[in-house]
């Protein structure tokens, strides 16, 4: 097993939103092949919704209502492209990269 200071923090949340860990030895298990996969979902789905976005805020008569939902949509995007980067600069860390905290 994984120290504690090596856990992964995953991609979704539990119970009442507090995050979920993996702790395990094997980088190329089930769960972290999961992990690794709802990470990419999460990342294609964020850029997707930029480019939405950019698209909208050009629009000169855009709906309220459609700007409202789609800053929200954003704020959720944003929420899960900050976790995963959270995630990955803890696995570079862990790892023994040297990363740059902002």
């Amino acid at each position: 097993m994984t120290t504690s200071n090596e856990l992964r923090l995953l991609p979704w949340s539990g119970p009442e939103g507090k995050p979920c860990y993996l702790s395990t030895d094997d980088p190329s298990g089930y769960m972290s092949r999961l992990a690794d996969n709802i990470e990419a979902v999460q990342l294609d789905e964020a850029a997707e919704l930029m480019a939405a976005a950019l698209e909208a805020l050009d629009e000169q008569e855009a709906d309220p209502n459609d700007l409202r939902r789609l800053g929200h949509d954003l704020a959720c995007a944003l929420r899960d492209v900050l976790r995963v980067a959270s995630s990955r600069g803890h696995l570079l860390k862990a790892s023994g990269f040297h990363v740059i905290e902002l």
